[in-house]
Parts: structure tokens; sequence; C-alpha cells
């Protein structure tokens, strides 16, 4: 049984149920309360580094605060994947990372496109509850075939966007359509986001099985923390699409 989400494998669901019975167990109403503590000190630290982004004397402040909490919540997920024990400490720390990010990322993007992240907000919130929705009245399921697919999609992704992140310290640009407006610029986006949207399907099953197998109770905090992972990454490539789509006008 694997997810498509790296966070949201059977490893980490296999250590989890080897150390069942030693206390109260992981609950699917404990996950959605954990996930929304998560959300809360997301948007907390986001509305602050907002803050800063908007106002031009802060400027400079705005973009360190960015790429500290870009490599410090990298950190911290590739911690909590590896130890899922620690999620009750490292969730809400990446939370925090990952709005002070989201926080001025969505400043610059507003700065150039106004409205666009109210856009983005509205539409990440209603994929994940049609993608909710779809999953609980069996309309999408999460079989092997669509758990495979995934995996490869998401795997060529995240090379893709490493290699570039590596070219680009060599000053090689990126390729057009990665930021391009055009056609295949658009497909591009609308591809990552249907991937990234299908990839909750496969982390509400494995939330699901997880609480029926009756696992550890820290595995609340580590699946609220994939879901927040999930969402983040998602958000992101709705303002990357919307920012092309608005650039075309």
């Amino acid at each position: 049984m694997e997810s498509s989400n790296p966070t949201l494998n059977s490893r980490v669901f296999d250590n989890a149920r080897a150390v069942v019975g030693t206390g109260q167990t992981m609950t699917i109403q404990g996950t959605v309360n954990k996930a929304f503590v998560l959300l809360l000190v997301l948007m907390a630290t986001a509305f602050w580094a907002w803050s800063k982004a908007v106002n031009p004397a802060d400027a400079g402040q705005a973009g360190t605060i960015m790429v500290v909490s870009m490599f410090a919540g990298l950190i911290l997920a590739i911690a909590t994947c590896f130890k899922p024990q620690w999620s009750q400490m490292t969730a809400p720390l990446y939370a925090a990372c990952e709005g002070l990010l989201l926080g001025v990322l969505s400043a610059y993007f507003e700065r150039s496109y106004p409205g666009i992240v109210v856009q983005a907000v509205g539409l990440t919130f209603g994929v994940m509850l049609a993608m909710l929705m779809g999953y609980k009245t069996g309309f999408l399921q999460a079989t092997p075939g669509l758990r495979k697919g995934l995996m490869i999609a998401m795997g060529g992704i995240m090379i893709f966007y490493l290699v570039v992140m590596v070219a680009g310290f060599f000053h090689v640009a990126p390729p057009g359509f990665l930021n391009g407006s055009g056609p295949l610029g658009i497909a591009f986006s609308l591809f990552v986001v249907g991937i990234a949207s299908m990839s909750l399907i496969l982390d509400f099953d494995m939330i699901e099985q997880g609480a029926g197998q009756g696992l550890e109770k820290y595995m609340e905090w580590y699946g609220a923390f994939a879901l927040m992972v999930t969402l983040v990454w998602l958000y992101m490539e709705i303002l990357r699409l919307l920012s092309k789509l608005r650039s075309r006008n």
C-alpha cells in the first residue's frame, strides 16, 4: 500500500503499526483536528510575513524570510518523514515555516496580479472539498493503478524541479514552458495541478486506513502534516497557473 505523497507511505504506517496497543490510537477526527491546528498556524505566520512583504521598508527582510523559511521547511519535512514520532513537534514548526514562505510569495504575486491570492486560496480549498466528496462517495477510489500512475508522475515532477533548481545555481535558464504563459506552459501547470489534486485521494485513503488499523496517536499529527504538504504544493501550483493565465490578458 503506497501513496503518491512521499510523507504517506507504507513504511511509515508499518512502523507505527508495530507498536499498536501501547496507548491511544489514531482517529480520523483527531487527524482533522490537528490539520485544522496546523492550518491556523500556517495562516498566522502567513499574515505576518505578508505584512512584511507589502511594506517597502521591510522588502529586504521579506526576501530573507522567504529563503530561510523555504530551507527550514524542507529540513523539517525531511526530518518528519524519517521520524514520524517527532511530528507533534515538527509538524507545527513546518506549518509555521510554510506560512512564512507562502505569505511572502503570495504578496509578491498579489502585487503583480491583484486578487490572485483570493482566487488561489478559494480554488485550493474548492479542489480539496471536491476530492473529499469524490472519495467519500466512492466516485474516486485509491486503486492500485491510480497509486502507481501518480507515483510515476510525481517522481518525474520532483526530478524535473530538482534539475531546474540545480541548473539555476549554474545560471542555466529553466525551460520556457515552466514559467511561460504559452499553451505548453499552461498545459504543464494544469497537469501538475491535476497530479497534486489526485494525490489528495491517496492521502485520504491512507489516513482512513491508518485510523482503521489503530495506529499510534502521534500518527494523527503525521497525517495532518502530510495533508498540509499536499495542500501547500497544490496552492503554489494553482498560484503559478493563475499567474500564467492572468499574464495572457
